[in-house]
């Protein structure tokens, strides 16, 4: 299960009622932040996320309304916050841009107390721990490198109480080994199996973030059958040819990939300030039905369903 707090959702420049593209995906005691666009820190706090624990960052692009945030965040983080490193994502375009801005600019080569450690990205596993793996893909976008996110909850095999109430299996350690797959041997003696405790396989919960993109079809392989897809929808489909132009969709296209590779939910952000909120879910839902349009601190728990 992801929970997903989206701390800005509009596209390109801040509004009113919108920041600049941010969003919380939390994970156990796990938080990614993907992308920090202007402001970000100040969502942080208003949203009652606050800044601990921050420690991993995935940017998807290079283009300044997606990491201007880091800057302040950064010189935040370093003088106030206690933690051991911050891992930041990105390729290889982001990674330099974003050294520039915080070497340059923000330190100027002052010493952190917080190690910042920079990853360079390429297709393919980025972090992984026993029930999460997180993967990156590649997105295109206006000539940058790009990436799209994937994050995997490891499926399991469920206990059984009553089954283990039935085989009078006590209470403490022997219930643990159980549920980890593990065979056990009980005090008086009984062999017992894991397989006598556990019921059938659950998958676990698929969550794919994507930044901007001017291709949706070419993601189809990475976000197939995922239980939900968070992408943006900057233009509608009678400025379609604009969509084309500056490398970016339409509320129809992200639906049309959607629907094409079954996801469970769409979430849709990056929204322009040109479109009222009404127009673009009706002609995303005219083509996927289950689709929302994510605001500032919008909030949604995601979950495999069976």
């Amino acid at each position: 299960m992801f929970d997903l707090v989206y701390l800005g959702t509009s596209a390109s420049a801040p509004s009113i009622r919108r920041s600049l593209p941010s969003l919380m995906v939390m994970f156990n005691e796990h938080r990614f932040m993907v992308d920090c666009g202007e402001g970000t820190q100040r969502q942080l706090l208003t949203s009652g996320i606050g800044l601990k624990r921050l420690n991993k960052i995935l940017i998807t692009h290079s283009h300044l309304d997606h990491i201007l945030g880091l800057a302040g965040l950064v010189s935040t983080m370093v003088r106030w916050e206690t933690m051991e490193e911050m891992h930041i994502y990105g390729g290889s375009d982001a990674i330099e841009r974003i050294k520039d801005l915080l070497f340059s600019v923000v330190l100027r080569g002052n010493r952190t107390p917080t190690p910042l450690v920079f990853h360079k990205l390429t297709p393919g596993e980025i972090f992984k721990e026993k029930n999460l793996t997180v993967s990156c893909f590649p997105v295109t976008h206006r000539g940058t490198d790009s990436y799209g996110f994937r994050f995997e909850e490891a499926g399991k095999r469920p206990f059984l109480p009553e089954k283990a109430a039935a085989l009078n299996i006590p209470v403490g350690p022997w219930r643990k080994d159980l549920v980890n797959g593990e065979s056990v041997t009980l005090p008086d003696g009984r062999r017992i199996n894991a397989e006598d405790v556990l019921g059938p396989y659950v998958p676990g919960t698929t969550l794919v973030t994507v930044g901007d993109t001017g291709n949706a079809m070419e993601l189809l392989p990475y976000v197939k059958g995922a239980d939900a897809l968070s992408i943006e929808s900057t233009y509608l489909e009678e400025e379609k040819d604009m969509a084309v132009q500056y490398s970016h969709l339409t509320a129809k296209m992200a639906a049309e990939l959607a629907k094409e590779a079954e996801i469970g939910k769409l979430i849709l952000t990056h929204v322009s300030r040109r479109y009222r909120e009404r127009d673009i879910l009706e002609e995303a839902v005219n083509v996927f039905p289950n689709t929302e349009i994510a605001r500032d601190f919008s909030q949604y728990q995601i979950k495999h369903e069976s």
